[in-house]
């Protein structure tokens, strides 16, 4: 979501700093369009960044001699963090 957002900002920034030919007295539509331009592009590699630690995955194993029985355990567990997780 955030990469569609900053996407969206830096779009919306592009038009008001390239394509509007408007002059207002009490704001520079020119400068909000830069500003908007690179909030869009700090959002969008921010989005990028959290997507690429989300596809981490993590593999655990344990091993241990059971007393009672004189076996060798092995207990594996692998975990992804949930795609949902942060939205």
């Amino acid at each position: 979501m955030s990469i569609g957002a900053g996407i969206a900002l830096f779009a919306i920034g592009a038009i008001l700093a390239f394509a509007v030919n408007v002059e207002v007295e009490w704001v520079n539509l020119d400068m909000i369009g830069y500003i908007l331009m690179g909030a869009g592009l700090v959002i969008f590699l921010v989005g990028i960044v959290l997507m690429a630690r989300r596809r981490r995955s993590e593999s655990v194993t344990h091993t241990a001699v059971d007393p009672t029985a004189n076996e060798r355990v092995t207990r594996r567990s692998t975990s992804t963090p949930d795609d949902t997780v942060g939205l």
